[in-house]
């Protein structure tokens, strides 16, 4: 059972994993306080800077190709898909205007019958108690 446990215990990578471990985290924090530098900033901002200068010659012939064979194709391009998308938003808009002042609309509408319903009951029964009230006359029909 001893020799079973030295056995698994002495495992000859492990110096190795150690060595990488330590080696990965020094690494680590050097890369940190590389990046975490204005000077990397500046330089990768200006790196960018001059892939994208250098590559709008060749991207906008690319746009133009792409846009023929959409054209080809029956196919729409992108700024017709967004032109369209920007269009049915505002439809979208539109309905949903319309759809809250019909809304308000039935509401008011609403509103007014049972304000008209309240005043016409009131009326009647009004016009009812007046004709009890009456006294009768000497006159028959």
């Amino acid at each position: 059972m001893a020799a079973e446990k030295n056995a698994t215990a002495a495992d000859p990578f492990e110096a190795f994993r150690k060595m990488r471990d330590t080696y990965l985290e020094g690494m680590s924090k050097v890369m940190i306080e590389a990046v975490n530098t204005e000077e990397y900033a500046q330089a990768t901002g200006a790196l960018l800077n001059n892939y994208l200068t250098l590559s709008a010659p060749f991207r906008e012939a690319l746009d133009k190709a792409m846009i023929m064979a959409l054209e080809q194709f029956s196919l729409p391009s992108r700024q017709q898909v967004v032109a369209l998308a920007e269009r049915f938003t505002n439809l979208e808009m539109r309905l949903d205007d319309l759809d809250a002042k019909l809304d308000r609309i039935v509401e008011l509408s609403s509103a007014a019958r049972t304000a008209t319903a309240g005043v016409s009951h009131d009326g009647k029964r009004a016009h009812a108690e007046d004709a009890k009230s009456r006294k009768p006359t000497g006159r028959k029909r």
